[in-house]
């Protein structure tokens, strides 16, 4: 069963079970991939996009979250930043785990070690790496650093 097929079936439970909030946050989810299908398939895939680029898509919407709620907070809109927070665990429960900070150490020792990086310019590399293996497992925005560190 696909990423896409499990959102589905959960937007028809969702349905079922009159989960009006629910509902709406796996409908944007749909929508956003039904816009990423689209733009494939100017590009050829006529497919439409496979689990891993759904998965880019949710990250992208977490984080999108994060930041309205975090803005929404500081403006005092507790309603709004609640609203985001609650759009984030339905997004979240499609996510694979996250990956704990040692999780993550180890992940990019051993891309640091398969890809044979020893500087800074290598970091594309291991980025890359990283990505393909873990997408939706790390928010890449901290990793960066974290390789950084590593390759100095």
């Amino acid at each position: 069963m696909t990423l896409r097929d499990e959102i589905n079936s959960a937007m028809k439970q969702a349905m079922r079970d009159r989960a009006a909030d629910r509902l709406s946050t796996l409908r944007l989810i749909i929508a956003a991939i039904k816009d990423r299908d689209i733009a494939a398939r100017g590009d050829g895939a006529e497919e439409g996009v496979g689990d891993a680029e759904v998965l880019s898509i949710l990250s992208k919407m977490v984080k999108q979250r994060q930041e309205s709620a975090r803005t929404y907070e500081e403006g005092g809109r507790l309603d709004l930043a609640e609203r985001e927070l609650s759009e984030i665990t339905v997004i979240e429960d499609f996510l694979p785990k996250q990956l704990s900070d040692a999780e993550i150490v180890a992940a990019i020792e051993a891309a640091v070690a398969d890809t044979g990086a020893s500087s800074i310019r290598d970091m594309g590399k291991i980025m890359g790496a990283l990505k393909s293996k873990y997408t939706g497992q790390m928010d890449f925005g901290k990793v960066g650093p974290m390789v950084k560190n590593q390759l100095s």
